[in-house]
């Protein structure tokens, strides 16, 4: 357990309230968010088209050059930073429809939900509500 005394926490540790899996929407999907170098990313690490086959590709991805890349392990959030309840992230990828946004936010609602929210232009957004994973 992280205690701050006096002063504003350090980073990691307002990090370390989106760390961790995240049970997505869509296919029993699993994200494990976790440190990459600087910022955090998010992989897909479960979902039910894995457990049907562990192989299975990005084939629903509209970049045909990408469709050969393994599921398992894709960072379908990158460069996320801020906190200590709102972060910036992108770029984002939905791999059950192929689509990405170049930007976005998390928006950790409470200790086990986080607001996932994509937009392709400023209209068009999509926003997926995220369970923690036990």
């Amino acid at each position: 357990m992280l205690v701050a005394l006096g002063t504003a926490a350090p980073a990691l540790s307002q990090e370390a309230s989106i760390l961790g899996r995240w049970r997505t929407p869509a296919e029993g999907g699993v994200v494990d968010i976790q440190r990459c170098g600087r910022t955090l990313c998010g992989r897909l690490v479960d979902a039910a088209p894995l457990r049907r086959d562990p192989d299975q590709k990005d084939v629903r991805n509209r970049d045909a050059t990408l469709r050969d890349r393994p599921l398992r392990g894709l960072a379908v959030l990158q460069n996320i930073t801020g906190g200590p309840t709102v972060w910036q992230a992108g770029p984002l990828y939905d791999p059950n429809s192929g689509q990405g946004a170049a930007r976005g936010t998390l928006t950790l609602v409470d200790e086990t939900r986080l607001a996932v929210r994509g937009c392709v232009a400023r209209l068009f957004c999509r926003t997926q509500t995220w369970r923690r994973a036990p």
